[in-house]
């Protein structure tokens, strides 16, 4: 009896080890759905047993009972999933109340927002999506520090902290990236607003020199994170909208998720007749993006978009006509009938391994071409550029130190030609006729940057970070035009490599209470139009803009986590400041002109008034007190310093109401105040205060399990307000004629329309 027990106890213990071992552990991996960055600390329960387990610092978690899941953790909207594959990956959608708790990756370095050591803010789908998913500038112009001019759907302006605001026609002086991809070209210019809004998941931006990992920007950095298509779920969706002015845009969406691949392609048509004179727009747009997870250690993702624009340019006006005919165009773009017709598309790929439990590696390799025709009064103004680059890092993750070390290159190639515009010497309405060439010129622009930037865990409270950016730029032009040797230009051109450091400290004061410093460098060089010289040689002397940013700010919560507000003090010195010279209409030079210091104060708050099972009520204010002036400035005889840095209000002001209910019903209310800004360096001239108030309301309805609808309605500028919406500094007039300082903004207007979502499975 004793043998047979024992042998009994033996052949059991041998088939549960058998069965043991022959039982495989069910991996889950989380993951952001906008950033595909990995979630570790979420909350893993299971339904029926309650056991409880967490991810790890890359986002994985193993369990050995398939079941319903609940996914869950502060800053991220709870998902229920049932496990019954061996390897599976979650995906979890950010929650808009709670943007402090959101792990994101603008320095690829994955932490929580409320930890980071620099003013860092996010513009989430819902936010995108409150307006007529047309315009940029409503939605960047509710971040504090951030203000956004437009004079049309292709005519902005956009300025961080004062950067930018002396540069005339477009944005410069502000890094901006898509996934990853430099949207920068080599000449330091940036566009963004010709990108699909419908497309965009996710948009974070860093204020101020505080990004080694980006090139080390003056002004900041704009991500723009596009949509990810859900796994296991596929869907097609429609979007119209119609409004003042002959806007019509569609939308489609496709999307697809399986199991480890989700693919989201956007096609748009945008159209407006404008509410000015020559102010047709048309522009279609294509955007392609995949994410493929191969196995645990490797995920791959293509990104890919397209750009057909054709936009016609009222351009700028003159007092008098601004106030009494705002809908007239310049009389010489009108005669001219002047446009921009672009062509433009990026294609990148992007390659993530994960080496060892805590360490990473990511490497992007992307091109962009692009094709230009522009016709101008003054001259007619033909591009072609073909850029590519490479960007990659190496990213290790412990339980007290983080760092990444990386670098990027970034070549461009360019080729300018101008042509005479002889709309002169035909009959009126003919427009544009290319006439001989003025200037051919092929340049070659290069930069290249190395980076590190590292956070270490002193306590575990306080955090110190420490970057570095080295960069390196220059160009090769080559002049086809001008064969004496006396005006030939041709010739390598290199500015002084910089290196840009940037110290911050992050010390969690409570639960509910964060504080972060900082002080950073940062620079931004010359765009080519700035180097160029009255006789058209180049002008070798001029130096970029070099600045040192100091910051102090808090990030807090309260009243039952119904409240978040961040505060931020910040001073800006930067000097070599580039500024531009008028000599002739519509034709500019740059200068370093001497130094600016900027001081500000941002404020942001965000309340969740009412939450409860029917309705969500929640209410936000914003406000930038941005006290920027000329340190010292002078322009021939003439002494600016002192003076208020021209083409920047002093107090902006943005509040807002959004409702939301289980019944299907939304709506928000938006009220927008800006101050007057000098219009000229002298500050003899000031534009007039402006306040705007939008809103929007909509329906959204499930017909059956797998129709939704949506349909919505909203009006801009309610009260009819007559305002600048762009403005262009120091404009002179000529000939005897006035001034024009002045883009018209939209009177009222509305739009309406309707969205419908069809899921597959």
């Amino acid at each position: 009896m004793f043998h047979l027990k024992h042998t009994h106890t033996i052949i059991t213990s041998l088939l549960f080890c058998i069965i043991g071992f022959g039982q495989s552990d069910y991996k889950i991996k989380v993951i952001d759905i906008d950033t595909n960055e990995a979630i570790q600390n979420i909350q893993v329960i299971n339904t029926q047993t309650k056991d409880t387990l967490f991810t790890d610092i890359n986002g994985y978690v193993r369990t050995k009972n398939t079941g319903e899941y609940i996914f869950r953790k502060i800053g991220y909207s709870e998902k229920h999933f049932y496990i019954q594959n061996l390897n599976t990956v979650i995906q979890l959608s950010i929650n808009p109340s709670e943007l402090h708790e959101v792990v994101i990756t603008s320095n690829l370095i994955s932490k929580r927002l409320k930890t980071f050591y620099s003013s860092t803010d996010i513009i989430n789908k819902k936010e995108i999506d409150r307006g007529n998913s047309v315009d940029f500038a409503p939605i960047l112009n509710k971040i504090p520090g951030i203000f956004m001019q437009n004079g049309a759907l292709n005519t902005n302006r956009i300025i961080i902290r004062g950067i930018g605001s002396r540069n005339l026609y477009g944005t410069s002086k502000i890094r901006a990236y898509f996934k990853n991809i430099p949207l920068t070209n080599g000449n330091g210019e940036t566009t963004i607003e010709d990108f699909e809004l419908g497309s965009l998941a996710r948009i974070e931006i860093i204020k101020g020199a505080n990004s080694s990992i980006h090139g080390a920007g003056l002004g900041g950095t704009i991500n723009l994170i596009p949509e990810t298509a859900l796994l296991n779920r596929s869907k097609i969706q429609n979007t119209m909208t119609v409004g003042s002015f002959g806007l019509f845009k569609n939308l489609i969406n496709i999307t697809y998720g399986g199991t480890k691949t989700n693919v989201n392609t956007v096609y748009s048509h945008t159209q407006s007749d404008g509410y000015r004179e020559n102010n047709y727009y048309n522009r279609q747009t294509f955007t392609f993006n995949s994410n493929h997870y191969l196995n645990k250690n490797n995920n791959i993702s293509f990104l890919g978009s397209l750009v057909k624009l054709k936009g016609y340019i009222p351009s700028s006006i003159n007092k008098e006509t601004f106030l009494n005919n705002p809908t007239s165009a310049a009389p010489t773009w009108a005669q001219s009938k002047g446009f921009e017709d672009t062509k433009r598309s990026i294609f990148g790929f992007t390659w993530k391994h994960q080496f060892t439990h805590s360490i990473s590696h990511s490497t992007s390799i992307f091109t962009s071409l692009k094709k230009a025709y522009e016709p101008r009064p003054f001259s007619i103004l033909s591009e072609n550029l073909f850029a590519n680059g490479i960007r990659s890092r190496l990213i290790q993750d412990t339980k007290n130190l983080k760092w990444t070390l990386g670098g990027e290159y970034f070549q461009d190639f360019y080729i300018l030609k101008t042509f005479e515009n002889l709309y002169k010497d035909y009959p009126p309405g003919t427009g544009s006729i290319q006439g001989n060439m003025l200037s051919n010129f092929k340049e070659k622009r290069h930069y290249f940057n190395i980076f590190f930037e590292s956070d270490y865990h002193v306590t575990l409270k306080t955090i110190i970070s420490f970057g570095i950016n080295y960069n390196k730029t220059g160009y090769n032009i080559i002049d086809r035009f001008n064969i004496k040797p006396n005006l030939n230009q041709s010739g390598s051109y290199k500015f002084k490599n910089i290196l840009s450091p940037t110290f911050g400290l992050s010390h969690k004061v409570s639960n509910s209470l964060n504080l972060y410093s900082n002080i950073s460098h940062g620079f931004s060089p010359p765009t080519t139009t700035e180097t160029l010289l009255p006789d058209g040689l180049i002008n070798q002397n001029i130096k970029p803009e070099t600045g040192w940013n100091f910051e102090i700010g808090t990030r807090m919560k309260g009243l039952n986590n119904r409240l978040h507000c961040n505060i931020s003090l910040y001073r800006l010195l930067v000097k070599n400041l580039l500024v531009a010279k008028r000599i002739g209409d519509d034709e500019y030079i740059g200068i370093n002109a001497g130094k600016t210091q900027h001081d500000g104060l941002e404020l942001s708050a965000n309340y969740q008034f009412l939450k409860d099972k029917r309705m969500q009520l929640q209410g936000h204010i914003n406000y930038s007190f941005n006290n920027y002036f000329f340190k010292d400035y002078k322009d021939n005889i003439n002494d600016y310093s002192g003076n208020d840095l021209t083409g920047v209000p002093k107090h902006i002001y943005n509040m807002g109401i959004d409702c939301n209910t289980t019944f299907g019903l939304y709506g928000h209310v938006n009220f927008q105040y800006i101050g007057s800004m000098p219009i000229t360096d002298s500050n003899s001239l000031y534009s007039e205060a402006y306040s705007l108030s939008n809103f929007k309301i909509g329906w959204q309805k499930i017909l059956n399990k797998k129709l939704k609808c949506n349909v919505f309605f909203g009006i801009n500028n309610i009260f009819d307000t007559t305002y600048a919406s762009q403005i262009l500094i120091n404009a002179s007039g000529f000939n005897g004629s006035q001034p024009r300082y002045y883009y018209p903004g939209n009177p009222l207007n509305y739009f309406s329309g309707i969205i419908f979502t069809y899921n597959v499975y």
